[in-house]
């Protein structure tokens, strides 16, 4: 541009004429000015609006630099729980890290963290269906199951690849989520039938209150073998609304749901009602007693499975240091059987909860015959309920002291260290398996109460025994149940079951 001025200035025609063109060529720089302005400008917008920002608030724009309100729109759709194609990759497990050959039940270190195997390998040969190297497999009742949370509220996609192993037959597998600590895990969705020799996906949504944890299990138990791969949890989704009446709500299962009948709590200066959670039931101790007062506990068919009993009796090493601990030989020599409150056979589905069962804190001094005929017969009964297709919240505890095992009466035994009970009781209270507990418990919910001698000529039917649980309140000072709404409630507690039907 100064070369076109100096030249008109050096032909001097004119200065009219001189000034026009100074006039032009200053008017074509301005536009020229004004062009580039306008061209950073424009840039520096669409780098504002496109530039990187905190993850989870990506603004794509439209080609004119404008926020996209379609998309804009599917962002907000996605906070609010929607899935887009664009969330955030909470978790993914390729099984790819990691080496477990044998079918035992083992915690195994892969690469999203430590996961409990059962009935489970991590499959590498060539009949093994993989995207990498390896995939998990299972076989009879397998499981791998999570031992940590992810830490996220809202709704959360799973996805899983899955197929047939080698030339097996069709299998089916659940997807299982927890929110507490994997104490009780709930289905996801429908069970996946595997008929393919390939692999296809499943995919699953469910809302995430705070932390979760999931576990995949192998429900054809007899079935062939399956393999699953490419686990992946991702933030966002639309969570199908179940049937009325089948909805799952906070406190669902919980071993404490229904109430906690002496108001125990986890505190020294409460040592003779002491409240203590052991992930598959929830107790209260009697440190004077070395016994619990109370244990409660929930049963589905989630609970029962293969696993066979424990049989590994020993201390609670949870109890407070300086309280007396009552070992597996306690009760040897003394006539009386090592009597479980929350039964072995009640949780049956892994390792961790049958062994947990074995605990001496779950123990009370029992009469033989009470404990392998009368109190089996109740036991097996209520489990046949719960695989005919409903669930049950029990409360069992023992009260008085003086009992009648093999080698006649008692009052204490180890040294006098240990009380034996006098009456042993149950409340069980029974409903169709599904969802929102506590809102679907009505006067007309079956509840069987027994309240029965601890003596060695007890009756092997415990329909003989059948009372309310007003009577067992009265003889114990306790409030049982009394989550359930009082209105529902004071019919309850007057009813007397008729006895197995």
């Amino acid at each position: 541009m100064p070369q076109r001025k100096k030249k008109g200035t050096q032909k001097g025609k004119g200065k009219g004429k001189g000034k026009q063109n100074e006039v032009g060529y200053n008017s074509l720089a301005v536009i020229v000015i004004l062009a580039i302005a306008a061209f950073v400008v424009s840039t520096c917008n669409r780098q504002i609006v496109t530039g990187k920002r905190e993850p989870g608030t990506e603004q794509p724009s439209s080609p004119k630099g404008k926020p996209n309100k379609k998309t804009h729109k599917k962002e907000n759709n996605n906070r609010a729980g929607t899935q887009t194609s664009a969330v955030p990759l909470l978790l993914k497990e390729d099984f790819e890290r990691g080496h477990k050959t044998n079918y035992n039940s083992e915690n195994v270190e892969l690469k999203t963290g430590r996961w409990s195997l059962k009935n489970a390998v991590l499959g590498n040969g060539n009949e093994d269906k993989k995207i990498g190297k390896q995939s998990l497999r299972l076989r009879d009742n397998g499981t791998a199951t999570m031992n940590f949370d992810i830490n996220y509220s809202g709704a959360v996609t799973v996805t899983v690849k899955y197929a047939m192993y080698g030339s097996d037959e069709a299998g089916e597998w659940e997807l299982l989520s927890s929110s507490n600590r994997g104490q009780r895990f709930i289905k996801v969705g429908e069970t996946v039938k595997v008929e393919a020799g390939s692999l296809r996906t499943a995919t699953f949504v469910v809302n995430a209150d705070g932390n979760i944890r999931f576990q995949v299990r192998k429900t054809s138990r007899e079935g062939g073998r399956i393999n699953l791969d490419m686990l992946t949890v991702e933030a966002g989704g639309k969570v199908a609304e179940p049937e009325p009446g089948d909805k799952k709500v906070a406190g669902d299962d919980d071993n404490l749901l229904l109430g906690n009948p002496s108001g125990a709590a986890s505190d020294l200066v409460m040592a003779n009602n002491y409240l203590m959670d052991k992930e598959y039931y929830q107790l209260s101790y009697n440190r004077e007693k070395a016994t619990p007062n109370w244990v409660s506990w929930h049963v589905d068919r989630r609970d029962i499975g293969k696993m066979g009993r424990a049989n590994n009796f020993r201390p609670d090493f949870d109890l407070p240091a300086n309280w007396y601990q009552v070992s597996e030989n306690s009760y040897k020599g003394s006539g009386f059987d090592r009597g479980h409150n929350c039964p072995s056979g009640d949780r049956t589905f892994n390792r961790a909860g049958n062994e947990a069962t074995f605990l001496m804190s779950n123990m009370i001094p029992q009469a033989p015959n009470h404990n392998q005929h009368l109190w089996k017969n109740l036991e097996e009964y209520t489990r046949e309920l719960v695989m005919k297709g409903n669930e049950v919240y029990i409360v069992m505890g023992s009260y008085g002291s003086g009992g009648t095992g093999a080698n006649g009466s008692s009052k204490k035994i180890d040294r006098n260290r240990i009380n034996v009970p006098s009456h042993i009781w149950k409340v069980i209270l029974v409903l169709p398996d599904g969802g929102n507990d506590l809102k679907r418990i009505s006067k007309h919910t079956r509840i069987i109460a027994v309240n029965t001698p601890n003596r060695n000529d007890v009756n092997a039917r415990w329909s003989a025994y059948l009372t309310s649980i007003s009577n067992i309140e009265q003889a114990t000072g306790y409030k049982i149940f009394d989550k359930i709404p009082d209105s529902v409630r004071q019919e309850l507690v007057k009813k007397i079951d008729t006895g197995a039907n």
